[in-house]
C-alpha cells in the first residue's frame, strides 16, 4: 500500500513494537530513509542503534512536531499509521505531494471514552488529501493472505541470518494477561507483548 521507493522518507510510530519495527527494517532494505517515533529514550536508542533507523524521536519529549520536521527535511512520502493522536498531528503538515498513508491502527484512540480535545482535524486532513493528492488506505493483514507464503520465506530467511531484529516482552502467567494487554495499549511494553501461560512442556 505504501509503495516505497529508494530515497523516499517513511515515518512510522510505535517504532519499537512488532509492526513498526519490522516496517522500518523492511523500508530500510528497500532504500528508504526511515524515521521512527517511540515512547521513551531507551526505545528510541534501540530502534536507531539496533534496528538501523535513520532517526527515532521520543513521543514524550517536548515539541514532537518541530523535531519531526527537523528529522524530515524533505517531507514525508509514506506515513504508516499505527497510532493516531499527537503523532498524526505532527506528520500531517509534512506530507509530500502524493504521499501514501497505509492505516493499520490508531492505538492512541483505542481507549478513548470521548472525542479528542481541540479542534476537529478532519477538515484539515480532507484538504490535505485533496491538495496533496494523498492516498489513504486501510490495511488489514487478512486482505493480503495470498502474499503470506512469500513473506514467510523471505523474512524467515532474513531472521535466520539475523538481518531482521525483534524484541519480545514476556509476561508470566495467564492470570496476568489482562494487565499485559492494558499495558500494551498504554505503551508500557517494549517489543512484542507475549504472555507465557505456563512452563515449556519440552
Amino acid at each position: 500500500v505504501g509503495r516505497p521507493q529508494p530515497g523516499e522518507t517513511l515515518v512510522v510510530g510505535s517504532a519499537s513494537g512488532p509492526v513498526g519495527s519490522l516496517t522500518g527494517q523492511l523500508a530500510r532494505r528497500m532504500g528508504c530513509r526511515v524515521v521512527g517515533i517511540a515512547g521513551g529514550a531507551d526505545k528510541c536508542a534501540w530502534v536507531k542503534g539496533e534496528l538501523g533507523f535513520d532517526a527515532c524521536l521520543d513521543r514524550h519529549a517536548p515539541d514532537l512536531a518541530g523535531r519531526l520536521k527537523a528529522a524530515c527535511p524533505d517531507g514525508v512520502d509514506i506515513y504508516v499509521e499505527l497510532t493516531g493522536g499527537a503523532v498524526l498531528d505532527a506528520v500531517l503538515p509534512l506530507l509530500n505531494l502524493r504521499a501514501r498513508i497505509p492505516v493499520i491502527g490508531t492505538i492512541a484512540r483505542y481507549n478513548a471514552a470521548a472525542p479528542p480535545e481541540g479542534p476537529d482535524r478532519l477538515p484539515m486532513l480532507m484538504r490535505l488529501a485533496l491538495t496533496r493528492r494523498l492516498l489513504i488506505q486501510g490495511l488489514l493483514v487478512s486482505d493480503w493472505e495470498q502474499l503470506r507464503p512469500g513473506f514467510v520465506a523471505r523474512v524467515g530467511a532474513w531472521l535466520q541470518e539475523d538481518a531482521i531484529r525483534y524484541r519480545e516482552d514476556v509476561t508470566e502467567g495467564l492470570e496476568n494477561a489482562p494487565a499485559a494487554f492494558i499495558g500494551m495499549l498504554e505503551g508500557r511494553n517494549f517489543g512484542k507483548q507475549l504472555v507465557r501461560v505456563g512452563p515449556d512442556a519440552s
